[in-house]
């Protein structure tokens, strides 16, 4: 059955998110104007705070109450007691796609044009707040005479010797990037050919080193725990900041995009997506992406305006020149995640 895995997903800490969903508090007279907005917490949402938020509550007087992490298992016990939170999550746009019209609300606010988007990064529940690649980093200090110089060299460990970190799930951009060190053309990547992709992961097993988040990545590297890495952009700017001596190599990248989903019952689901809609906007998108070394979402916005600092142009991927992208397949990825994640765990253990 589709989604298994994800279902199993939600499933835990569904009794706790629904005591938490279930508690009481008095309704302000202001209500009509609060956004509760979920995320991950930490210095990324405080960036959304500044970017985001502050331009819109001064645009309409809309006020926010944060709220982390923005856990899939709290939204289906929201959805699942009637008694739905959350306005705006920052989650995996998966969920939403696995989940529209369930547990996820479809975005029909006239106002959201979908065709400002870069093709591949829209569904009936998710739109794009930022654009992101899985980036091919190498710890300088380890290669100073030889340093890697495209995606096969991940995958050559007689010539480029040294442990390898991903994050440990399967849409980390390894598979994609095995296939086309396997001599597959990014055009053809997908669907992917989950066999021949694991085949070619079987020639690096010893070497790679899974890190069961992101934080994990950036200790690792800073503690030179591995010489190279396959994460995301925020993550490699972060840790290049933290000491590392990180250099990313331009060959190969797959690019994904985050998301604000609205749950399924959302108090102030018009509001929310008038939100939404703003935060997209040029003035917005470019903020956000200065702060962060993302990239806007839209496809308007003109990257080479926003003021990048050195560290954040030297792993963003969709500035000029930077070799082959590939966009992950957002329907491939919705229908077939459920088999990776169970083809993942099994291959890594045998």
């Amino acid at each position: 059955m589709r989604h298994t895995h994800l279902r199993s997903l939600l499933i835990t800490g569904t009794l706790l998110a629904a005591t938490a969903a279930c508690g009481g508090g008095t309704t302000s007279t202001a209500e009509e104007k609060t956004l509760t907005w979920a995320s991950t917490g930490g210095q990324f949402q405080e960036d959304e705070k500044k970017a985001l938020q502050q331009p819109f509550t001064a645009k309409t007087g809309t006020t926010f109450v944060n709220v982390s992490p923005a856990d899939p298992a709290q939204v289906k016990a929201m959805v699942a007691s009637g008694k739905t939170q959350w306005d705006l999550a920052n989650m995996s746009w998966i969920y939403a796609g696995a989940y529209c019209g369930e547990l996820y609300e479809k975005l029909d606010d006239p106002g959201l044009d979908r065709s400002k988007f870069p093709p591949g990064t829209t569904h009936d529940c998710f739109v794009p707040t930022y654009r992101y690649a899985n980036v091919f980093s190498y710890n300088a200090d380890d290669y100073k005479d030889n340093p890697p110089t495209k995606i096969e060299d991940f995958f050559d460990v007689e010539r480029f010797p040294g442990k390898r970190i991903v994050q440990d799930y399967p849409k980390n951009g390894l598979l994609e990037a095995a296939l086309v060190a396997d001599g597959v053309p990014p055009d053809k990547v997908y669907p992917l050919d989950v066999d021949r992709a694991f085949r070619k992961l079987d020639t690096i097993k010893s070497s790679l080193v899974f890190a069961p988040s992101y934080g994990a990545v950036q200790q690792m590297l800073v503690d030179r725990q591995g010489s190279m890495v396959i994460t995301v952009t925020a993550r490699s700017i972060v840790t290049a900041q933290s000491g590392a001596n990180l250099k990313a190599v331009w060959d190969f990248t797959t690019t994904d995009i985050g998301a604000l989903v609205i749950p399924k019952g959302a108090p102030h689901k018009a509001l929310a997506q008038q939100g939404l809609i703003f935060v997209t906007e040029p003035a917005q998108a470019k903020a956000y992406a200065e702060l962060t070394g993302t990239a806007p979402a839209r496809a308007d916005v003109d990257i080479s305006s926003i003021a990048y600092s050195d560290i954040q142009k030297s792993f963003n991927a969709f500035l000029p020149d930077r070799g082959r992208l590939l966009e992950q397949d957002k329907p491939w990825w919705i229908e077939n995640t459920d088999a990776l994640v169970k083809r993942w765990t099994s291959w890594k253990v045998s």
